[in-house]
Order: C-alpha cells, then structure tokens, then sequence
C-alpha cells in the first residue's frame, strides 16, 4: 500500500508541474474506503502537501481489518506482491500502513465521515482512528451517521441527505 501514497502524492506534483491552474497553495486530497486510507497516509507523510483532506470510511486499522474480514481479503494483503506476510507474522507493518496506528503525524485539517451500518469498513476500525487522533491531541472534524442508507456508500448516492452529506464535504475543503 505504501507504493500507491507515493503515487497520489507524485500525481499531485505532476499536476502542479504541468497545469497553471492547480494553485499549489490549496491542493486538497479525498478518498473514500481504501482510498480514504491512502488520503490520510498522504496527509500524515507529506503534512505540507495538502491544504485539507476527506476521508469517507476510511480503512483505518489493518490489524484490526484482518480480524473481521474473511481469507480471500487476507490472503490479498498476504500475497508476495504485497506485505508478503499475515498480520500475526508481521503485525508492526500492518500497524505502519494503518492510519489509526500513525495519528500522531496528523497537521492538516481533516473531515472524517463513517457510517455504523457499513459492512465493508466496520465502524470499530474508524472509531479506533477517531480515538487515536483524541488521544493524539489532535485537531480534526467527524460524523458517524448513524445506519444511513447506502451502508458503505452513503454518501456517493443520489439522495437528499447524501447531497446535504456532499456539501457539507465542499464546505469543509473551503
């Protein structure tokens, strides 16, 4: 996972080196699930590339993922190509790649939305994100809605409250 947060932050400096109109003062970065992953891991290892951050049920605990999700999504992140290893075998890289285990690099002003009703990122794993940022002292905005429909994808849905949960989202990035 580590390779794609290099990616996102290489795909921001190309767009500043290639596009006058991207003003590198207010580039911000969204991602929902893993990518929500991979915009708090941008945010914590590069801190002064981006002016704010979204992250829509973020994957947030590795360690804790691999414990709720069945073989065939484990055997992903143990496969060579990835971490090579389960999280019993390695568990402190699993903590490295897990944003609950890295909040004390937080810096940049950051919007976190989970949802209790969601089967593919538990709330348990954001909910220990949220505790770890607390614990951190850090500053930062969130919601947990409560059993919204749409489950994990709550927010990217065509309804009303969906709409309301976007603006809020462009609200915050302003």
């Amino acid at each position: 996972m580590a390779w794609k947060i290099e990616d996102v932050d290489a795909s921001r400096q190309f767009m500043l080196d290639n596009y006058d109109f991207v003003d590198p003062v207010k580039v911000g970065i969204i991602g929902w699930s893993h990518g929500g992953l991979i915009s708090l891991m941008n945010i914590f290892d590069h801190p002064d590339n981006y002016k704010v951050a979204f992250a829509g049920v973020p994957v947030s605990d590795l360690v804790a993922r691999m414990g709720y999700k069945d073989d065939e999504y484990r055997d992903l992140y143990s496969a060579d190509y990835h971490i090579g290893k389960t999280a019993d075998e390695n568990v402190n890289e699993y903590r490295r790649r897990s944003p609950a285990w890295n909040a004390e690099k937080l810096q940049t002003p950051l919007l976190i939305h989970t949802n209790t009703n969601d089967e593919d990122v538990n709330v348990l794993e954001v909910e220990h994100l949220i505790k770890s940022l607390k614990a951190a002292d850090k500053k930062f905005e969130y919601e947990i809605f409560k059993d919204m429909p749409g489950g994990h994808s709550f927010d990217r849905m065509d309804t009303k409250a969906a709409r309301e949960i976007r603006v809020k989202i462009y609200k915050f990035f302003r």
